[in-house]
């Protein structure tokens, strides 16, 4: 009996044991098991520290120099050039004489208007001195002052037409282009001249709607020339267009003067340089850090190793990165890739 009891309790000491050593084994492999899945759910990443930063001001905007006044000069009349005065590349003043039109035409009307004003200028005394010795009537002595008056106007049409044969410089500036020749004909309407001034420049850029609130008018912008890049000019912004363009940038109009030499030429290729040699410290994070594009306003924060979702208000644009107004602070970490794989809450790992 004694025997059989010593037997039963060793089967027993064995059992518990055999359970304790397969309950130990189980917590063992359910723990392995948990470290696999956490590290099958982890998605790996990269951040950047939030931190303020000095950044450069300054905003470039390109565009093309045109000159601040250029116009065609045409023949008013027709009929074959007498003589041409100038050439291409020559400096004329406002009002010089460039080409001279035989207008034979515009000569004969000219005569017959001087004539008739003539007469008419006396009938008119001739019927003054009858009236006053009662030869005539006040209505026919009115007739002829009329018709004088209409013989003055006639004249002097026929002076502006005869004028007209003479092309001449509507404003001081080079000779771009000569179009006739001496003994050629020309039409009405037939473009002889082109006129250029370029002792100051216009140039047109874009500024996009974060930039514009910046500009002002009056304000001064350097100004650079890739065709002379060993110098910079100086403009003010004459210009700023009340509404955006389809783009949502908006025209900006810059005028620059030339130098003396006439170094700068319409159609060669300019940068405006806004906020030259400016800095301010900002906050600001990457491009990369937002999900999909800045004006989305999201970004994945890193909080006790996992992403959560942030808002945050944007301001101006660097560049290659973007100033944050609110959303998240200084000290704080963004994802900066990755965020595909990402929702709110989201188990990370970073990585190098």
């Amino acid at each position: 009996m004694k025997r059989t009891i010593i037997t039963f309790g060793v089967i027993i000491a064995l059992f518990v044991g055999l359970l304790y050593i397969l309950n130990k084994n189980k917590t063992a492999n359910m723990a392995k098991t948990q470290v696999v899945i956490k590290a099958n759910n982890e998605v790996a990443v990269r951040v950047t520290d939030v931190d303020s930063q000095i950044l450069n001001l300054e905003y470039i905007a390109n565009g093309i120099f045109a000159p601040q006044q250029s116009v065609f000069l045409s023949s008013e009349v027709p009929g074959k050039v007498v003589s041409v005065l100038v050439q291409e590349g020559a400096k004329v003043k406002a009002g010089q004489v460039l080409a001279v039109i035989k207008g034979e035409k515009q000569e004969i009307a000219l005569s017959i208007a001087q004539a008739v004003y003539d007469n008419a200028l006396n009938e008119v005394s001739r019927f003054e001195r009858a009236y006053s010795s009662g030869g005539v009537t006040k209505q026919q002595l009115d007739q002829v002052k009329l018709q004088l008056e209409n013989a003055k106007n006639n004249l002097l049409s026929a002076k502006v037409n005869a004028g007209d044969v003479n092309i001449t410089a509507s404003f001081s500036g080079i000779v771009n282009k000569k179009n006739v020749e001496p003994g050629s004909y020309v039409n009405p309407g037939q473009q002889l001249f082109e006129i250029v001034n370029i002792t100051s420049l216009k140039l047109r850029v874009n500024v996009d709607e974060k930039t514009i609130g910046r500009v002002k008018l009056g304000e001064k912008v350097m100004i650079r020339c890739s065709a002379i890049p060993d110098k910079m000019w100086e403009g003010n912004v004459t210009f700023i267009a009340p509404k955006a363009d389809a783009g949502l940038n908006f025209p900006v109009e810059l005028e620059i003067s030339n130098s003396s030499s006439n170094q700068l030429k319409a159609g060669m290729f300019g940068t405006a340089v806004f906020g030259y040699e400016q800095t301010v410290k900002t906050l600001a994070i990457p491009h990369q850090a937002f999900v999909g594009n800045i004006s989305s306003g999201k970004v994945f924060a890193v909080e006790d190793g996992k992403a959560v979702l942030r808002t945050v208000s944007t301001g101006r644009d660097f560049g290659n990165t973007v100033e944050i107004i609110s959303g998240i602070q200084n000290g704080d970490k963004v994802i900066t890739t990755g965020q595909i794989n990402l929702v709110d809450g989201t188990l990370i790992k970073v990585i190098q």
